[in-house]
């Protein structure tokens, strides 16, 4: 009798392992949504290497931030994680990429879009339970009047790469500003970003020009940099140039010598390969194997948001519970920054510190030494809680 009572407790426990198996083997789906016409990774504008824009498409960066979450999602259950890469062919696209992804069982999106294109697609996932992340868009509005409940950032915001740059005019006694600005929507929106943080940190622009390139020659002298930055006294230079065409040309052309800020020489980024601690070395090396290329904030931004998504799902809740946990800081990442970071509860940007770079070398890191918070100092850079425009929860 004990060996029939053996092979039937042998048969219940096969039995048992057999129905436990899917679920151990289950696999985590995480979407990248792209744009083909998003003019951003035209091979032109690529080859411009214009400071904080895209070196290429940041897939391969989010497939490596999902295979170094591999302990934790095992950890949690997971027999690994698999990237679904669809590129929608416009904006008006995006909702059936959005649709084809859900459709496949995809509850976690990264998003490499321009901000009408992070629009169109949170508008688009109302009703469904996803988490999406924007890691490509830096525009404020997205964490303000355009904020979702559903939705984070790991790109900086352009208030938090702005309360960067401020930070450091201050420190250096930088503290008489001129301004250069160029004609378009973007440039307003980088001049709006500097003109909050020049109020927030006390710095006190001498003048505010306007820039304009043109093969009119009648507006020849709107694009001369001598003549832009004569008959003023000023401690730096800060130029807006979402274009990159005019900063470009900018650092030692102005009239006096003065350092030049902003869309040029000195920016603020989320990554640098100039980056040498907190293991940051060995991260570089592992992108630029896999990439042939090195890693940039756009790249950072992808791979940490791959990384969010894995510590996230490796706590075994639902979406809702891990953008809950995401948004309370009950998940931390570690960015290779040398802190653990999270996500603001109020808008969902992942706080984090900032890389002040120029062309070849690192000069500092943000938040400078000797600004405060109450809370984390983290929160010294971009829009804090009682300033926040996001409404939603």
């Amino acid at each position: 009798m004990n060996g029939v009572s053996d092979v039937k407790a042998t048969l219940i426990s096969l039995l048992l392992l057999c129905a436990a198996l899917p679920a151990m083997a289950r696999e985590l789906l995480v979407g990248f949504l792209s744009l083909a016409d998003d003019p951003r990774y035209a091979a032109q504008a690529i080859e411009k290497g214009d400071p904080g824009s895209p070196s290429g498409r940041a897939a391969v960066a989010a497939k490596l931030g999902l295979d170094d979450a591999a302990f934790a999602l095992q950890a949690g259950g997971w027999s690994g994680a698999r990237l679904i890469a669809v590129e929608a062919p416009d904006v008006a696209g995006l909702p059936a990429a959005l649709e084809a992804l859900v459709k496949q069982g995809v509850r976690h999106i990264l998003l490499e879009l321009p901000a009408d294109g992070v629009v169109r697609v949170t508008a688009a996932a109302r009703g469904k339970e996803l988490l999406l992340i924007n890691t490509a868009a830096p525009e404020d509005a997205l964490r303000a009047a355009q904020c979702s409940p559903f939705l984070l950032h790991t790109l900086p915001s352009q208030a938090m790469q702005a309360d960067a740059l401020a930070q450091l005019l201050v420190a250096r006694k930088w503290t008489r500003p001129l301004l250069l600005t160029g004609p378009s929507r973007e440039d307003d929106l980088l001049l709006a970003a500097f003109l909050r943080s020049a109020k927030r940190f006390g710095l006190k622009p001498v003048a505010q020009r306007t820039f304009k390139l043109s093969a009119d020659p009648r507006e020849r002298e709107s694009g001369n940099v001598r003549l832009l930055t004569a008959n003023a006294e000023y401690d730096v230079v800060v130029v807006f140039d979402a274009g990159g065409e005019f900063a470009r040309d900018l650092p030692y052309r102005t009239m006096l010598p003065r350092p030049v800020v902003g869309s040029s020489g000195l920016t603020a980024q989320a990554w640098s390969p100039w980056y040498d601690r907190n293991g940051a070395p060995q991260l570089n090396r592992r992108f630029a194997k896999r990439s042939g290329r090195a890693m940039g904030s756009h790249d950072w931004s992808a791979w940490i948001g791959a990384r969010a998504v894995a510590e996230a799902a490796a706590g075994g809740a639902g979406v809702a519970q891990q953008l809950k946990a995401l948004k309370q800081g009950d998940v931390a990442v570690d960015g290779y920054k040398g802190q653990r970071l999270t996500f603001r509860a109020w808008d969902g940007q992942l706080r984090q510190p900032l890389l002040l770079t120029h062309g070849n070398g690192l000069v500092e890191t943000a938040p400078v030494e000797g600004f405060l918070h109450p809370r984390s100092a983290l929160d010294t850079l971009g829009f804090d809680q009682p300033e926040t425009g996001c409404k939603t929860p």
